[in-house]
């Protein structure tokens, strides 16, 4: 128990330097913009309850708006995503049940039930952002595109790091 608490505190750590020391210094054009930070919800343990899977979303939400000065945006956002996320393991979970001692990764599950996984709630969290961001629905295709763009190129960081980082 003391290791996993320690490991996500690490994993806690690296994706908010790797978010405000790279990341938010990559905008192509206006509509790409990585958030890999959302990693970390994805890969807390499956017995994380909800409560602290959304009070951690919002903290890790709060210190990126700190260093990108966008109060609250991100906050909201990755809460929100961490709520979800409880619905999703339920609804994308396997006949048997998750096994035990298992983490919500490739390694155990495949590369089709992550990126369902990862997809879905990534999509949710640049939707919300996004949307947060614009404050209006007037201008809702330019933020659609952004959000599909934002995406597609976080999950591809997210499925990258899956091969590269987080083998098992």
């Amino acid at each position: 128990m003391i290791r996993v608490f320690s490991r996500n505190i690490v994993r806690f750590l690296l994706l908010v330097l790797i978010q405000v020391l790279v990341l938010n210094n990559i905008q192509l054009s206006g509509y790409i913009n990585p958030y890999f930070y959302v990693l970390f919800i994805l890969l807390m343990p499956f017995e994380t309850p909800g409560w602290v899977v959304t009070l951690m979303g919002f903290f890790l939400g709060l210190t990126i708006d700190l260093f990108a000065n966008t109060p609250g945006m991100h906050a909201a956002a990755t809460a929100f995503m961490g709520y979800l996320r409880l619905f999703v393991l339920r609804y994308m979970e396997p006949r048997d049940g998750y096994e035990p001692g298992s983490f919500p990764r490739v390694y155990y599950y495949g590369f089709n039930w992550f990126l369902r996984y990862t997809l879905f709630l990534t999509f949710v969290h640049h939707l919300a952002l996004f949307f947060i961001e614009a404050f209006h629905f007037t201008a809702a295709g330019h933020v659609l595109l952004r959000v599909v763009l934002s995406t597609f190129f976080s999950v591809l960081l997210i499925m990258i790091s899956q091969y590269l980082v987080f083998r098992k």
